[in-house]
């Protein structure tokens, strides 16, 4: 009878064992356990990207201090004519050749300029607004190559179109003569499409 007894009580522990694990299985798992774990997933992912968020966050200041770095430098290297007008820029293109010239050949002794002219600018320009200048110059060639990197290497941005070459012998001073090459092209430059400011954000006259 004490048999019996004990394997009925066996009998209904597994039977509350088998009906606990069908009642956690089909209502607390999917209702309970697993919309936490959802949650806890959910959690952890927000902690990660308010990490990330933080961090970059942190190396805002030094981001900042880089970009306006970045900005000095470019300001100190403009790409484009910073005149106000066409007709400013084409003197300061002139201005830019003579000086190459002058460091090329000092006292004009080895490389002259012989003409320059401003170009009209062209009708279908585009956004930017060109500036061109016709030059011609009578150079030794190690004076010609010299004006012609320090044209295109300087800031703002030149560009040299239309080259032409032209070796000959010529009257380099009066009562002297000597060979070099007759060089003439366009020198030109693009305006900037942004007015210049002066602190305060006032735009500069």
């Amino acid at each position: 009878m004490d048999a019996e007894n004990r394997r009925q009580r066996w009998l209904a522990l597994a039977l509350l064992l088998l009906v606990l694990g069908a009642i956690y299985g089909l209502l607390l798992h999917p209702l309970w356990v697993q919309p936490l774990r959802t949650m806890a997933g959910e959690l952890e992912q927000t902690r990660q990207r308010q990490a990330r968020v933080q961090a970059e966050l942190a190396q805002a200041p030094a981001v900042a201090a880089a970009l306006a770095q970045a900005q000095q430098q470019l300001g100190g290297r403009p790409g484009f004519l910073q005149q106000g007008s066409a007709e400013q820029a084409a003197a300061a293109l002139v201005q830019r050749l003579e000086q190459a010239v002058s460091q090329a050949s000092p006292g004009n002794r080895s490389c002259v300029i012989s003409s320059r002219a401003p170009l009209p600018a062209p009708a279908d320009g585009g956004p930017f607004a060109r500036v061109s200048v016709q030059a011609r110059l009578r150079c030794g060639t190690p004076e010609m190559l010299s004006v012609l990197h320090a044209l295109e290497s300087g800031h703002p941005r030149l560009f040299i179109d239309n080259l032409v070459i032209l070796a000959q012998r010529y009257q380099a001073l009066p009562g002297e003569t000597g060979s070099g090459l007759d060089v003439s092209f366009e020198l030109a430059g693009y305006l900037d499409p942004v007015p210049a400011t002066v602190a305060g954000g006032e735009h500069a006259p």
